[in-house]
Formats: C-alpha cells, structure tokens, sequence
C-alpha cells in the first residue's frame, strides 16, 4: 500500500502503542490504524499502561503539541480500497483532523495526531471523534467561539463573563420570557 499522504513509499508495519500495530510512512511519519485492532488494543490494554511513557510528553504543553503536528488539507483516497476519506475534527483546541475510511474502518493519523489524541485523552476513545454528535458539539463550540470573539469587540473579558452568567441564568428562570421582554424594553 502507498502512503495517502506523501504517495512517496510503501506503508510499513509499525507501533503505535505497545500492542497497537498500524501502517505507517516512513518519510511523513502518518499512520493508517485499523479500526479493528484499534478496539481490540482498547479492550485489552489496561489504563495504566496506556498513559503516556515518558515525561517529556506527559509535559508538554497541549499548544506547543499543536504545532509540531500536521495537518493534510486535501482530501485523500483510502491505501486500501482508493475510496475518499472522510475528515472528522477531533478537538476545538485544534484544526487537525483525523481522516477515515468508512468503507474500510480505517483511519489516517498524520503526524503528531497520535500524541494529540493521547494530549486530549482521547487515545482511548478515537470512534468517538467519528460520531455525529462529536461533530456537532465541535460545530456549536465553534459557533459559540465566533459570537464570543465579535462580542469581544465591543465589551471586555470581565464584561463577557458577565453577559455569559446572565445568559446562563436567564436560560434556567422559569419566568425567562417576561425577563427577557424586560431586558428588550429597556
């Protein structure tokens, strides 16, 4: 099989985890994961030893992670079947994406989204980034970022987190109606 990403060699058998096997490029360092072997080494690899082995990772800031990571923008066919992966994004801390075979269970990891998985603890739970309401609750986050981010333009941090527990607050009175006509009258 050629790498999906660099198309520059054959995949290779490699580790991703003690017990966890993939195909990986030896000249992009990405990673194509069985999903049935993925679930497997889950079920059967005890929490412990699924942490991280070394200091240095288990310190390392999640935003310095980000940036040693690799992102693939375009769309890539499968090294198996040649159909289009699918792109899931795994985190609103990050822009990486994670791409899948669906056709194949398979899954594209670049370089460095291993050590991102395992960053957001969410190395035990990768299907889970491949769910619609994982998607949807990175969507609404987003959306809510971006509202955030032009409120910001008008108010400051403090005043924000004021609106924001209003907001909360508001949402949970059970007369929220006539509290909001309220607010609109003034």
């Amino acid at each position: 099989m050629q790498c999906p990403k660099c198309h520059s060699g054959a995949l290779q058998p490699t580790k991703l985890e003690h017990g966890l096997s993939a195909m990986g490029c030896n000249t992009c360092e990405g990673a194509l994961v069985a999903l049935l072997y993925y679930r497997d080494w889950v079920e059967r690899t005890p929490l412990d030893l699924q942490q991280p082995q070394d200091d240095q990772e288990s310190s390392t800031p999640l935003q310095a992670l980000i940036g040693t990571t690799e992102e693939t923008n375009s769309a890539m066919s499968c090294p198996k079947c040649t159909r289009l992966m699918l792109k899931f994004r795994i985190s609103g801390e990050s822009d990486n994406k994670l791409d899948l075979c669906s056709f194949c269970d398979e899954a594209w990891l670049d370089k460095g989204e291993w050590q991102l998985l395992k960053m957001l603890e969410l190395n035990r739970k990768m299907p889970l980034v491949f769910s619609e309401q994982w998607q949807t609750k990175l969507r609404k986050q987003a959306t809510q970022d971006a509202r955030d981010n032009r409120l910001l333009q008008y108010v400051t941090e403090t005043e924000l987190a004021k609106a924001k527990e209003f907001k909360q607050w508001v949402s949970e009175h059970p007369n929220k109606e006539r509290l909001l006509f309220y607010v609109n009258q003034n």
